[in-house]
């Protein structure tokens, strides 16, 4: 899979069939999604492609309302325009913005597109002059000359276009109009409840990582990197590996019980913190913390940095806590430690 940043690209594939989207998470209804888009691809000979934004639209405008940190919301000012491309879950110019919390680092997201068998991914900066396209600009110079779609799959709740004026009619229409097919894909669900990345942020938040795995068609998982952090687990005498969140609010926080992928042949079982670590001094940045029950022999000293692993998180223990003391993490940390091995031997692979 190619990730192109921008359509200004020699290498895009000369024509494409294009699905437009945030795709966090990459879950049960993006996957249908996708295997629709690339079935499609293939029976027209085009290369499949997906279009996906960075920062999140609604990132954008909680910080151009000057939330930032998205927990609470004033009105954006009234010139300030709609995206150039996104679903319901937009806000319109004057709406409070919340901005939503990650599920899925790009990383991972671009991980997951590229196991649905995209062929390619345009990741477009959302900015002011991408927002403030009008809904024919957008289709002129993103759809038509910029990726050259020759088939455009959208959601249901598909909007576009500076206050998300366009919508699936006028697209269809301009298709007609300019020689594009467009299609229009129904919501999916799983025992009745939509499958949207929203429900699957309140399954994270609320800690049921069975129905977030139901949703995802998969256990929960973060990815990444193994890095040198302070080295604090060590003489707590519980050593940890860090990986880093690439934002400062993920879906999911608080201390799991999981498994490693990645550092042995078989996954290593453990217990993890996902989130800013308030109890040490350098809190603030989110890391997830994974110490390991067993440590495979091959990975000592510090072999393990800079491997790439995937933690899957199983089960959530409790929300992050502050404790009085060092002396208290440990006895903390020596809790979680038998709270997951107890939940392991309950929940055999």
């Amino acid at each position: 899979m190619r990730v192109f940043r921008g359509f200004r690209h020699p290498d895009l594939a000369p024509h494409c069939a294009l699905t437009i989207g945030n795709f966090d998470g990459v879950h049960r209804g993006h996957q249908a999604m996708l295997a629709l888009l690339t079935n499609e691809a293939r029976h027209r000979g085009l290369s499949s492609c997906v279009m996906t934004f960075e920062p999140h639209p609604r990132d954008y405008f909680a910080a151009l309302a000057g939330k930032p940190e998205a927990t609470g919301a004033r009105p954006l000012r009234s010139q300030s325009p709609a995206p150039a491309g996104g679903g319901s879950g937009t806000p319109l110019p004057g709406a409070h913005v919340i901005a939503p919390k990650r599920i899925a680092t790009q990383r991972d997201k671009l991980s997951e597109l590229e196991r649905c068998g995209v062929d390619q991914v345009v990741v477009l900066r959302f900015d002011q002059r991408l927002a403030g396209l009008s809904p024919q600009a957008f289709i002129d110079d993103v759809l038509v000359r910029g990726v050259r779609a020759r088939y455009v799959l959208v959601g249901d709740d598909f909007r576009f276009g500076a206050k998300r004026a366009g919508d699936y009619a006028m697209l269809d229409a301009a298709g007609d109009a300019q020689g594009f097919d467009v299609a229009r894909m129904l919501s999916y669900e799983v025992h009745g409840t939509r499958v949207s990345s929203s429900a699957v942020r309140a399954a994270l938040g609320a800690g049921d990582m069975e129905l977030a795995g139901a949703l995802l068609g998969r256990p929960y998982s973060i990815s990444g990197h193994v890095q040198h952090g302070l080295k604090l687990g060590r003489e707590l005498g519980f050593p940890t590996m860090n990986l880093r969140f690439g934002h400062p609010r993920p879906a999911a926080m608080g201390i799991f019980v999981v498994r490693v992928h990645g550092l042995d042949a078989e996954p290593l079982e453990g217990v993890a913190n996902l989130g800013t670590r308030p109890t040490v001094d350098d809190a603030g940045r989110v890391l997830l913390e994974v110490h390991c029950l067993r440590w495979p022999a091959h990975l000592a000293g510090d072999a393990a940095y800079g491997k790439l692993v995937r933690v899957d998180l199983l089960a959530k223990l409790h929300d992050e806590l502050r404790y009085p003391s060092l002396d208290a993490l440990r006895d903390g940390i020596a809790a979680d430690v038998q709270a997951a091995r107890r939940w392991l031997a309950a929940h055999p692979r």
